[in-house]
């Protein structure tokens, strides 16, 4: 017996009982059990089994009353989820997990309900994107800053990074950070077990404030990952890793300008100090240096200069230099300093936006769209449109709920990474770089528009009809170039039209984005856009 089907096998065995915390539901509906005194006598009846459990009550959905295996569809479960949801707000408790099973062709699930109402988000959540050739270290020393634990010198730290989301268990939970880690009035509140979804979901509830990483990927062939992780995310800071061993490589050059056109506040780490001498580690700060200096960035060795001066000074212009090391942990300290003390910087401006990172089903609850809220703020209950689809149309959902690091949210707002779970649309239509936008917006579907661009690199000349792909929020497209002097050679800037080739998006004027085919790569500007529908 699976160690899932145990715990429905249990609550059937402790069954429903006087003194007990279990009940069992056959199915819950909004017309019948919303009822005004049906609703406040089933949530006296939440509180006497949250009680009954010392905080915890468990509700075994789809079974009869003497514990039958009924079984129900996906779409009566979900809704019995929605009432138990607003049950559960009533007696100021929480759903903090779901485990659903296939019965008779329906569902059976159990829902574990904590006392204390949903999490309620900070408005100081810190979002970090990594950077990094392959091997130098990023992983490693996140994990690290993380767990508080050192490197035993084989990557031990770097697994923790290395879950992705498809491998979650559970999938209502956009855990695209992949780490997280936090502070309060005590110092750093770490994770004792980052594998674990409830070490990191304590973190979040416990912690006053914090720093989500988006970890992403240093091997060369998935450069359009890392692309995505940083373009695509609402990022207040860089964090770019050069290991001491081997300085800055092309890699390093290829991220820190993704990182630098984004206009991203960066701090790079010199990483694996503990490998090499003194004279070395100086060897690599002075080409790290040279580097800024080349893209017109002013290096901060914080060694020398001190952390308030760096907090002071960080900027789009000035790069803070910190020399670390996983396994001494020399430099986290420092790290953890920075982090608890910079200022957030992505402002929350505007209505409601989130471009769609990736999408996946969730057995009883539907489609979920998750990526990191632009602008605005989201909550359960809210209607939206969803869009565009490949022939322009957005289409109308309902937020049936959001979560954020395996913790179920009431609302979310800019910078939060979540996981929204919608109704009135099914996985298959949704798409990686559509946007959920609030019902009452009125957008226009974007097939064409106008760019300054500058060529960061590129063997010959851009010339017209020039087709690389383009990477604007989590939208990663081919398009076609078609530049106003008819051609553009490696560091020029100039203005071209940009045509998707193959469906419209949402993009408006001052977006910033990315565009690479092959070893040519290059960053951009939406100076003007063309309605799709005025074509």
């Amino acid at each position: 017996m699976s160690r899932d089907r145990a715990l429905l096998e249990r609550a059937l065995d402790r069954g429903e009982q006087d003194g007990g915390n279990v009940e069992f539901k056959e199915r819950l509906s909004r017309d019948v059990h919303l009822e005004s005194g049906r609703r406040e006598s089933l949530a006296a009846q939440l509180r006497h089994r949250l009680l009954s459990g010392d905080g915890e009550a468990t509700y075994v959905v789809g079974v009869t009353d003497d514990g039958g295996l009924a079984g129900v569809d996906p779409d009566t479960f979900s809704e019995t989820m929605d009432v138990l949801s607003l049950l559960a707000e009533e007696a100021d408790a929480h759903i903090d997990d779901v485990q659903t099973w296939g019965i008779n062709q329906g569902l059976v699930g159990v829902a574990t309900i904590n006392e204390g109402s949903v999490l309620e988000t900070d408005d100081e959540h810190v979002v970090v994107g990594t950077a990094g050739h392959v091997d130098h270290g990023k992983s490693t020393l996140v994990g690290s800053l993380v767990t508080g634990n050192p490197d035993d010198g084989d990557g031990a730290t770097r697994s923790y990074l290395d879950v992705q989301p498809h491998e979650v268990e559970r999938g209502l939970s956009a855990d695209l950070s992949y780490a997280v880690y936090g502070f309060d009035d005590d110092g750093p509140v770490r994770v004792r077990n980052p594998n674990r979804k409830a070490d990191r979901a304590q973190v979040v509830e416990e912690a006053d404030r914090l720093v989500s990483f988006v970890d992403t990927v240093g091997h060369e062939p998935w450069l359009r990952t890392t692309i995505r992780g940083l373009v695509g995310q609402k990022l207040d800071y860089g964090l770019l890793v050069v290991a001491a061993d081997d300085g800055p490589t092309r890699t390093t050059r290829e991220h820190l300008g993704v990182l630098l056109a984004t206009d991203l506040p960066t701090i790079v780490a010199i990483t694996k100090t503990d490998a090499v001498d003194d004279d070395r580690v100086e060897e690599v700060e002075r080409e790290v240096e040279r580097l800024l200096r080349e893209v017109e960035k002013s290096p901060l060795r914080v060694s020398r200069h001190g952390i308030d001066t760096a907090i002071d000074e960080i900027s789009e212009r000035v790069v803070p230099i910190v020399e670390t090391s996983a396994i001494t942990m020399d430099g986290l300290e420092t790290l953890d300093e920075l982090f608890d003390r910079l200022p957030k910087t992505s402002q929350d401006t505007g209505e409601f936006r989130m471009y769609v990172d990736r999408s996946y089903s969730v057995t009883g609850v539907g489609a979920v769209a998750s990526g990191t809220v632009k602008s605005g703020e989201v909550e359960a209950g809210d209607e939206l449109l969803i869009g565009p689809m490949p022939d322009g149309r957005f289409q109308e959902v309902e937020v049936r709920s959001i979560e954020m690091h395996y913790h179920r949210v009431d609302t979310a707002q800019a910078g939060r990474i979540v996981g929204i779970a919608l109704k009135g649309i099914k996985e298959s239509a949704i798409e990686r770089g559509m946007v959920l936008l609030p019902r009452d917006a009125d957008p226009e579907p974007i097939r064409e528009f106008e760019a300054e661009v500058m060529v960061l690199n590129h063997p010959t000349r851009i010339g017209d009809g020039y087709e690389p792909v383009v990477h604007l929020e989590t939208i990663g497209e081919a398009a076609a170039f078609h530049p106003d002097e008819g051609r553009l050679l490696p560091g020029d800037t100039g203005e071209t039209t940009v045509r998707f080739k193959f469906r419209p998006y949402l993009v408006e004027e001052g977006q910033k984005f990315v565009f690479r085919e092959g070893r040519s790569k290059g960053v951009g500007t939406v100076t003007a856009v063309h309605p799709a529908n005025a074509e």
